[in-house]
């Protein structure tokens, strides 16, 4: 996934609001979201290469999403990041004691950035930083690096859903929609340098990627409401951009999942993560 915008304790109705698109090589089979058959109370798509997630609700409110931390160079790894997501959510490890077990194997994945938490409440935790993040309330962006950098994707889906706000649940929805089609590239005097050809620094900078072998593989956009009702949208995409189906669906969390989370400071929770040399 290369970009997750969400709004957490933020919108006077919706906990917490996420759009988010996944990129990845079209012939990786994935599953469209719904309910898992292990466990049936997780909702989200799936990888069917290795059986985890890019992003998902638990019914309990447990909610995760990763992206792969981009850099030029890259080694093999013993382990599959969406294994990350797919255990948390499976799960029943507090947020933070989960992720303190995931920095401390955190060598045997490749370069990650994870949300994990509740639907009141996130952390944040990359192998390519120092330490556990508490998620401040409010509007945050996260492409292939670290929380909050300022990718121009990432910037623009920032200011968009923070203009929404005070928005409906229908406008919210059919803007961030709209927002994840955008597949306006960034002017190559803002591109980030990660150790790729700038040809291909530009093909990714768009919010929506429609190539011949990689691009946008689903668009979601999740509104978790006050008392617990969940409307979750994603739209599936092959080769250029060529739709695929769509994913329309409201259920409802169980009442546990009204426990809010620790209130979010600022700094780092825990000591330094792996460092690539």
């Amino acid at each position: 996934m290369c970009v997750i915008l969400f709004a957490v304790g933020a919108h006077p109705r919706f906990p917490l609001i996420v759009a988010a698109n996944r990129d990845e090589a079209y012939a990786r089979p994935a599953a469209q979201a719904e309910f898992w058959q292990d466990p049936p109370h997780v909702y989200g798509g799936r990888d069917l290469e290795r059986g985890g997630t890019w992003l998902g609700l638990a019914l309990n409110g447990r909610f995760a999403a990763i992206t792969n931390y981009r850099q030029g160079h890259h080694g093999k790894a013993p382990r599959s990041r969406g294994d990350l997501t797919r255990d948390y959510l499976a799960g029943i490890a507090e947020p933070l004691h989960y992720l303190r077990g995931a920095e401390e194997r955190c060598r045997q994945y490749r370069g990650f950035s994870l949300i994990a938490g509740t639907v009141y409440g996130l952390y944040f935790y990359s192998n390519r930083s120092h330490g556990i993040q508490a998620i401040e309330p409010g509007v945050h962006g996260l492409s292939n690096r670290l929380l909050d950098e300022p990718w121009p994707k990432v910037e623009r889906g920032v200011a968009v859903l923070t203009s929404l706000l005070e928005s409906s649940e229908t406008d919210i929805t059919q803007a961030l929609l709209a927002l994840l089609r955008d597949r306006t590239p960034a002017p190559d005097h803002l591109l980030p340098s990660t150790g790729i050809a700038l040809e291909r620094e530009r093909a990714l900078s768009a919010a929506f990627i429609a190539g011949d072998t990689y691009g946008t593989r689903a668009s979601t956009v999740l509104l978790v409401s006050q008392d617990g009702e969940v409307l979750y949208c994603e739209r599936s995409f092959g080769p250029h951009g060529t739709p695929l189906g769509s994913v329309d669906r409201r259920f409802q969390l169980n009442d546990a999942s009204r426990v809010s989370a620790p209130i979010p400071a600022a700094a780092p929770l825990s000591g330094a993560g792996y460092q690539p040399p």
